[in-house]
């Protein structure tokens, strides 16, 4: 073999094994980048004892992991500050166990605003609703912290609601908020403590399949007799009469107490009622609409949107009909109620009753 064929075996030895270590090094850094986001994989089931009854190993409470940022040092070289202990717990503040992922950050001094205004902006584009909360050390008070805020806080508490109408959240989304909370602590030279992501997961999927079970909607429909049609000035005329109020999603809204949407009337066909439009518009029919979740003593609710609905019916010469356009009788209605009565029944099992905080969060 000659000289030059044994120099480009090695040189292509030494490629080979570059790329070897190049590889190796690559996976450590996502495995460790993955611990970091979710914690340590599961155990093997094949493993594991089966806990035995009484033993309390049946159900393990999700725990708060301590994720403790790089320390920094004061400015004249003594020792860094010691970790601060909590001041108040999650639910003390408002945050819902059930359905917030909530992370802290605990700092030796007051952090700065562009450190506090750039981990709101960072949890904001999580994709679900978010509540900072921020320790006056002034006040020896928690406030709400918002962005613009000339506080400046030795603690935050901030929740990343896990599940709403849109879905529940995702792993990239849970990893992303734990970021910014880590990042945030890092410059501030605190602590950030993060809940165990994959237990917040597996109550979030938990979570939304009851939620997919009892959101439904009562609807209703008046419809015009054959060959006629409503128009848009005879139904906003009906419509305000009867409390009803058009607004801007092109809907009018029934309001209970609180200003609460109570049902709504809606177009039966595609177009919206547009303030600027209803005069001219013409339909076949309209939709009365009762979210069942987001409304208390839904029952009630029901028997006055079924009033409105005949009078409206009555008044305009339509029918009252079911989504097949079948005239609503009272065997229909009194089946509509037993749902309604085993749909608040499963919502207050569960401790968040139809119309109540929970559910409004929940159902939005």
């Amino acid at each position: 073999m000659s000289d030059l064929q044994l120099s480009l075996l090695g040189i292509g030895v030494v490629i080979i094994g570059g790329v070897c270590l190049y590889n190796w090094l690559q996976e450590r850094r996502f495995r460790r980048r993955l611990e970091q986001a979710f914690g340590d994989g599961p155990d093997d089931v094949l493993l594991q004892s089966r806990a035995q009854p009484g033993s309390g190993a049946g159900r393990i409470e999700p725990q708060l992991q301590q994720t403790p940022a790089p320390r920094r040092r004061p400015a004249n070289g003594g020792p860094a500050p010691a970790a601060l202990r909590p001041r108040s717990t999650a639910s003390e503040l408002g945050f819902d166990a059930e359905l917030d992922f909530v992370a802290e950050v605990e700092a030796p001094g007051p952090i700065n605003g562009p450190v506090v205004e750039e981990l709101l902006s960072k949890i904001a584009e999580c994709g679900k609703p978010v509540r900072a909360l921020g320790y006056r050390p002034e006040t020896s008070s928690w406030e709400e912290a918002g962005r613009g805020s000339s506080a400046r806080y030795t603690g935050l508490q901030l929740g990343l609601q896990l599940v709403n109408r849109s879905g529940i959240v995702n792993p990239a989304q849970l990893a992303s908020f734990c970021e910014a909370v880590r990042s945030c602590a890092e410059r501030a030279g605190g602590l950030a403590l993060c809940p165990d992501t994959q237990a917040a997961l597996g109550g979030a999927r938990e979570l939304d399949a009851f939620c997919s079970k009892v959101d439904v909607a009562v609807g209703v429909n008046v419809v015009a007799q054959e060959g006629t049609a409503f128009s848009g000035t005879d139904i906003r005329e009906f419509a305000e009469a009867s409390g009803f109020q058009l607004e801007p999603d092109g809907v009018f809204h029934y309001r209970g107490e609180g200003r609460r949407t109570a049902f709504t009337l809606d177009n039966h066909e595609p177009a919206p009622f547009l303030p600027e439009q209803i005069k001219k518009l013409t339909t076949r029919g309209v939709t009365l609409m009762l979210d069942v979740p987001r409304v208390e003593e839904g029952l009630a609710v029901l028997d006055r949107m079924l009033d409105i609905g005949r009078s409206f019916a009555a008044a305009l010469g339509g029918r009252l009909v079911d989504d097949n356009r079948s005239t609503l009788s009272e065997a229909g209605i009194d089946k509509i109620r037993e749902q309604l009565r085993t749909i608040h029944a499963a919502l207050a099992a569960r401790e968040m009753p139809a119309g109540g905080e929970r559910a409004l969060r929940l159902f939005s």
